[in-house]
Parts: structure tokens; sequence; C-alpha cells
């Protein structure tokens, strides 16, 4: 019987043509740094993975170890979508945490800028919750793709929380 996959390369749908600079697989040279006012400062590193199947969607998984423990840390999947004949774009995010979320904002040039639009959680999530968070992706010159990421949650207001940066591994 025929193996029922075509693992045949597929074009990127014209859809996220915009977007074919994330595709690939992202690993930080050196670590990043993960702060926040009710947490003890840390390091973390970070593989992120962008592909597709040929939709106009880019799928994408991230995975953080921490730094000095290698235990893992947070983990986010899911899609990202672009507003046909605009420069507006959508992450669809489920994180390990329990939280799910949908990002949306502008990409310009090779810089994504994104905010929360609507965050849902598991009933037992962890307290504070977080309330908004925003992102931002940038490739810069050299090549490197830098991530920064700040959030906002009951008992804080939007502060920067994350910052690391990333060379194309594949």
């Amino acid at each position: 019987m025929a193996c029922p996959f075509n693992h045949t390369a597929v074009e990127l749908n014209p859809a996220v043509l915009p977007l074919e600079w994330l595709l690939g697989t992202w690993e930080c040279d050196e670590p990043g740094e993960g702060c926040f006012p009710t947490i003890k400062p840390f390091r973390y590193t970070e593989t992120l993975h962008f592909s597709h199947v040929g939709q106009p969607v880019i799928n994408f998984m991230f995975n953080a170890f921490h730094a000095e423990s290698k235990k893992p840390l947070h983990r986010e999947c899911g899609f990202i979508r672009m507003q046909p004949a605009t420069n507006r774009v959508a992450f669809i995010i489920a994180q390990n945490s329990g939280l799910v979320e949908i990002e949306e904002g502008e990409l310009t040039a090779q810089q994504l800028t994104l905010q929360s639009r609507s965050l849902a959680r598991i009933s037992f999530a962890k307290k504070p919750h977080v309330q908004q968070i925003c992102r931002v992706f940038q490739l810069r010159p050299d090549g490197k793709l830098e991530q920064t990421v700040s959030m906002a949650t009951d008992s804080q207001p939007l502060t920067q929380h994350l910052q690391i940066t990333y060379r194309r591994s594949s």
C-alpha cells in the first residue's frame, strides 16, 4: 500500500508569502532574559519552528528550557494567518500553561508587532492571570531574529517579560 502522505515540497500559499522570512528553525545563540516584578529573573534557551503545508497559514511551535537546569519551561504552538491584501497578521496560540490567545497586529517590512485580542484559560490556571500580551518579532540586518514579549497580569501593568535573539539553524 502506498504511503498516504505526499512528501514532495509544497509551494508556500501566496496568502502568507510576506511571512516567508520566518520559515525554518531558529535557535538562540545566547540564553534569553526573563523577568517580571512577581518572579525571580531567569535565563532561558528556546527553539522556534515555523513551517507550512501549502495552506494559507504558517504553523509554529516554540519550545523553551531553563538555561541552567535545562528543565522545560513554556511551550507554544499554533498558526499564523494574514488578512488578504493587507499587512494585518493574527497568531492563534495554545500554551502548555493552559492559556489560549489570539494576538493580532501588523507586518511592517520584516517586523511583526502583535497584541493580544482575546485570552482564555483553563478554569484552574495559576494566578495571577495574564490579562494582556504584546509581542514583537524583528528580523535584524545581521539575519538574526529578535523576540520581545511584554505582559500584564491581574496584579501588574504591561511590563517587558522576555527578550531573546535567535539564529536560523535550518
